[in-house]
């Protein structure tokens, strides 16, 4: 069984075979449906015919801008999340030699792996800790301390994409997220 989050075979099929659409989809699961985000590395694959970090970082800016806003768009935000991909991949590229499986390979704790993802552009601490519960629970990434890194991401249940295995755990995450905005916004009411 491989990745079951983009909800699309083929997309699921290019997250199993290429770690970098992995990374890519957590980066674009901002403001956008999860499996859409995770189909990301799909329609860049299939449109740039590659997801070479080194030839996404190198691709001419607005060239790759209109590849990603094509409809379907990478992100309702195409233009701008163009941009960060290329950025995601450039720093990919120079400080991991376009290996991304070293990000996650090579930390022996998971603050030192917190760390490296919150270095990536557009993962701040909850995204980060997301990511390393993602690759925890269903790469079997798992380096000492792990849990604490991931807080409340690691423990069971449906709080996020790293919970996703099929169509009905999809469902069940969004449903959590949609109780936790309406209580963030009832709290903020009061």
């Amino acid at each position: 069984m491989g990745f079951q989050i983009a909800n699309e075979p083929a997309a699921d099929q290019v997250l199993d075979e290429y770690p970098f659409a992995v990374l890519m989809g957590m980066m674009l699961d901002q403001q956008y449906g999860m499996e859409h985000a995770f189909r990301g590395g799909w329609k860049v694959l299939s449109r740039f015919g590659t997801l070479d970090p080194a030839a996404i970082a190198a691709a001419e800016p607005e060239a790759f801008k209109e590849l990603c806003s094509r409809p379907p768009a990478i992100h309702r935000f195409p233009g701008s999340m163009s941009a960060r991909l290329q950025e995601l991949a450039a720093l990919v590229e120079s400080k991991y030699d376009g290996d991304v499986t070293r990000l996650w390979t090579e930390p022996t704790t998971g603050k030192e792996l917190l760390n490296r993802v919150q270095e990536l552009p557009g993962f701040g601490k909850q995204k980060a800790q997301i990511f390393v519960a993602l690759l925890a629970k269903q790469l079997g990434i798992r380096p000492d301390g792990w849990e604490a890194a991931a807080g409340d991401y690691a423990l069971d249940g449906y709080r996020s994409v790293a919970d996703v295995v099929d169509a009905t755990s999809l469902s069940k995450v969004r449903e959590y997220k949609q109780q936790k905005k309406a209580a963030a916004k009832a709290a903020t009411a009061k």
